[in-house]
């Protein structure tokens, strides 16, 4: 696959894309009042409809997140939907407390459990909850990172790496004793501070603040683009080697965007679990995080809007295809991915800006 777009073409967005932009944030923001519509109105959309475009747009932060590091600093991670998964987890954790009231999760009353685990404490508080799903990903990426960019690891070798520590994290959230609901994982979430979680009002609440999420990560991701910060990121992805000739060390610029990558899939997963209404290892799951490198693959390396556009593209088109044809689905990524491999190097938006220069 050829370079992605360089920050030169990043930086001159065509007024068109930008206007396109803005109606689709106006689109976005506009959903929540449709949802309250009676449903004999022609522009009214379900709490369902709501729900299923906002756990799209969950992942298409995951996509945004993932272009952060892949196409500005040139890291593939395989293991993106473990960080996704993490941060789920510390909410699902917050959620279930929520469920039990004074006692138990479920589950660990199944398990004739007695106690909760010393790593449950305190997240009956909202407050922690959202701590731990910063804390958790950000640091377990902070350590990976510290030590993969120290051992100077990259290229498919770090891809690899990646993949294996999500496969493992997989492995170690299936078993029971490890107090994560093992292979059901958490489910039956009653409220959300004190809210209805499948009230309509909780869900709208829930798709806004998804939409702020997502604007917030673009308009961070576009920043550091701009700045000298993203000129030495895309010198650490195009030549590594001349940018520490001149006097830099990569190894800090490829950790902070590593470690704020990490964060933002985790605040996505966050928001993922309560419209979703369950998390598993699933999540985890190797396959997951190579879909999420075909998203930003086939919207675009290095333009941020792109990913989000792959990531909105491959799931709508996923929840169309495993209700028509289920069986048929797994095969649909793999042929999409070698046909943008071979005829859209540079993804969707590459395709838009050709047209529009022709």
């Amino acid at each position: 696959m050829s370079q992605p777009l360089t920050l030169r073409a990043v930086r001159k967005a065509p007024l068109l894309s930008r206007s396109l932009g803005a109606a689709l944030i106006l689109l976005l923001l506009a959903l929540p009042f449709c949802a309250l519509l009676p449903a004999t109105h022609p522009l009214a959309i379900s709490a369902w409809t709501l729900t299923l475009v906002g756990k799209i747009l969950c992942y298409a932060i995951v996509a945004v997140a993932l272009d952060l590091v892949w196409g500005y600093a040139g890291l593939l991670s395989l293991g993106h939907g473990l960080f996704f998964a993490l941060g789920g987890y510390a909410m699902g954790m917050y959620l279930m407390r929520q469920a039990a009231g004074d006692g138990l999760p479920a589950f660990m009353s199944f398990l004739s459990w007695d106690r909760l685990p010393w790593f449950w404490a305190g997240t009956q508080h909202f407050a922690w909850a959202l701590c731990l799903v910063v804390l958790v990903p950000g640091l377990l990426a902070l350590l990976f990172g510290f030590l993969a960019f120290r051992s100077r690891i990259k290229g498919v070798y770090f891809s690899i790496m990646t993949q294996a520590l999500t496969y493992a994290s997989m492995l170690l959230f299936f078993r029971n004793e490890t107090g994560f609901g093992g292979n059901n994982g958490f489910t039956g979430f009653t409220t959300l501070l004190g809210f209805s979680i499948t009230a309509t009002g909780t869900r709208i609440a829930l798709f806004i603040a998804t939409v702020l999420l997502l604007l917030a990560s673009l308009a961070l991701g576009f920043a550091l683009a701009r700045s000298r910060f993203g000129r030495v990121l895309t010198a650490v992805r195009d030549a590594e080697s001349r940018l520490m000739f001149v006097g830099y060390d990569p190894k800090g610029f490829k950790l902070f965007v590593w470690t704020l990558s990490a964060v933002l899939c985790g605040l996505a997963g966050a928001l993922y679990v309560p419209q979703v209404g369950i998390i598993n290892p699933g999540e985890m799951s190797p396959t997951n995080s190579i879909e999420a490198a075909i998203w930003v693959a086939l919207g675009g390396r290095g333009t941020l809007v792109g990913p989000l556009l792959g990531a909105v593209i491959v799931n709508g088109a996923k929840s169309w295809f495993t209700v028509a044809f289920p069986e048929y689905w797994l095969f649909f990524p793999g042929l999409l991915f070698i046909l943008v491999t071979l005829f859209l190097p540079r993804g969707v938006i590459g395709l838009l800006r050709r047209r529009r220069d022709d």
